[in-house]
């Protein structure tokens, strides 16, 4: 499959409508769609500026886009879909990855609530929320996440990406597998897992990688989106080294490419993912958490770029089938 890059599409570090918002100063991360009569609604996180301490947080909120023309902002939401939580929640800090699906009348919203930590600078876990107004607002299914750490995913749970196949759900991950002291700083591995529901709330977990590596065994997967194209399950995900991915060239996130007959059994084929970095400008050197969607029979991406998506996402159309 071969992508046509169409452009980025937002901007948060330059978005200017009129609107004071504090807590939206960089970022759109994380993007999910929802496909409404009027627009394409995109769900996305952002970070306010650091605190004086030099903490981070962040809100998920969304923007709609003309159905007519994708890369055309029509608005952005005035406020986070979401607070966050409590003292001691595990969405204390950031309401973060997210997924959206609607089923019937109602818009289940999956996320990774983000807590800081002491000798760990941060744990995940994923969380549900639900809307009955189409989307704009949504309310906490409970204070605990519904997947959190476990027996034999001791670590980070985040990222997540929800699909239903048949009557059943499945749920795509990332699952961490351990922490390494580099250079005096804790970075976390996680690797690629899936999980299975009847309803969305109660979860069978795989617990088994699904992707396998090819940067060795610190190798970094995120950013699990599965789509059901010609009779094959087709994964677009992100990689990365596990260790200096900040600061040296060309060990950050890169889109990888997987495809399935089953949706459980995968065979890694980056070759043919049809995207890669710009030749300059906000994608030429990361892109990150990619989304796929189908809309009047044409299938997009939209991704971030440099900086985990401090500078907003872009778009791209599948042009070669």
């Amino acid at each position: 499959m071969k992508w046509k890059k169409l452009g980025q599409v937002f901007n948060p570090t330059t978005w200017n409508d009129g609107l004071k918002r504090d807590w939206m100063k960089s970022h759109s991360q994380s993007v999910s769609t929802l496909i409404k009569d009027d627009c394409v609604r995109v769900y996305f996180s952002c970070r306010p500026k650091r605190e004086k301490s030099g903490g981070m947080t962040s809100n998920t909120t969304w923007l709609d886009l003309d159905k007519n023309d994708l890369t055309k902002v029509l608005r952005v939401s005035d406020k986070p879909i979401l607070p966050l939580g409590n003292l001691g929640s595990f969405d204390e800090h950031s309401i973060y990855p997210s997924s959206v699906i609607q089923v019937d009348d109602e818009i289940k919203f999956y996320y990774a609530g983000w807590y800081r930590c002491k000798s760990v600078p941060f744990n995940c876990a994923i969380g549900l929320a639900t809307s009955k107004d189409g989307g704009d607002t949504f309310k906490k299914f409970n204070l605990g996440p519904i997947l959190g750490p476990s027996s034999k995913e001791p670590f980070v749970i985040s990222g997540p990406k929800i699909r239903k196949f048949g009557d059943n759900y499945t749920l795509y991950y990332l699952a961490g597998n351990k922490w390494i002291n580099h250079n005096g700083k804790p970075e976390v591995i996680y690797k690629l897992r899936m999980a299975f529901s009847q309803d969305g709330i109660n979860w069978v977990r795989h617990n088994q990688n699904i992707i396998n590596d090819i940067l060795g065994e610190n190798e970094c997967q995120a950013g699990p989106d599965v789509f059901y194209k010609d009779g094959k399950y087709h994964m677009y995900f992100v990689y990365r080294e596990g260790l200096d991915f900040r600061s040296k060239e060309g060990r950050g996130y890169k889109i990888g490419y997987a495809y399935s007959n089953d949706s459980i059994q995968w065979i890694r084929d980056d070759k043919n993912v049809g995207i890669n970095y710009s030749n300059y400008g906000w994608d030429s050197e990361m892109h990150h958490y990619p989304h796929v969607f189908n809309l009047d029979n044409k299938w997009y991406m939209l991704y971030n770029g440099n900086e985990f998506g401090k500078y907003g996402f872009g778009l791209a159309i599948l042009e070669d089938e």
